[in-house]
């Protein structure tokens, strides 16, 4: 048997760690992505592992027939993010997909800013579609609403951005 650590002190050491490792793989670099647009650099990889200890410990949980299994994941990214954990970005850092810091030119700084000024419901709708790069009906399986509920939100935060940013209207 394998022994697989999927955490702080989690050691697993039968098949199912195998499964879980197999099941979950093709969804990191979302959860990455997702887990980035919350917190930034070695926060994200943190945010993620923390997701997946979470993930692990309730997989028995997971309901094939309630949806797929990104949604669920991607649930716990959030869920995880809002647990404790501010919102920081330095104003003129982002963070790579790798985890690098990069340099924001002075429009990229604006928009973080307005990201920031919106809700959370919009900016974790704006986050999955924009930048993980979700379909709208994945994205209401996450947030728990309807998929009109997705597009209504996702329209509301553009006009939001616009306000904010400002922007063409064509």
């Amino acid at each position: 048997m394998e022994a697989v650590l999927l955490g702080e002190g989690v050691t697993v050491t039968d098949g199912s760690a195998r499964d879980f490792t197999d099941w979950v793989e093709p969804h990191l670099p979302a959860m990455t992505r997702f887990a980035g647009r919350l917190l930034p650099g070695p926060d994200r990889d943190d945010l993620v592992q923390d997701a997946l200890v979470r993930a692990w410990r309730r997989w028995a949980t997971y309901d094939e027939g309630r949806g797929a299994p990104l949604p669920w994941l991607l649930a716990i990214v959030a869920d995880q993010g809002r647990r404790g954990r501010l919102r920081s970005r330095p104003a003129a850092l982002a963070w790579s997909e790798h985890g690098g810091a990069v340099e924001l030119t002075p429009a990229d700084v604006d928009l973080e800013r307005a990201l920031g000024a919106l809700t959370r419901r919009q900016r974790t709708a704006v986050d999955l579609y924009y930048f993980v790069d979700l379909d709208v009906a994945t994205i209401a399986a996450i947030m728990g609403c309807a998929p009109g509920t997705v597009k209504a939100t996702l329209s509301q935060a553009r006009a939001r951005l616009r306000e904010l940013v400002g922007g063409d209207d064509g």
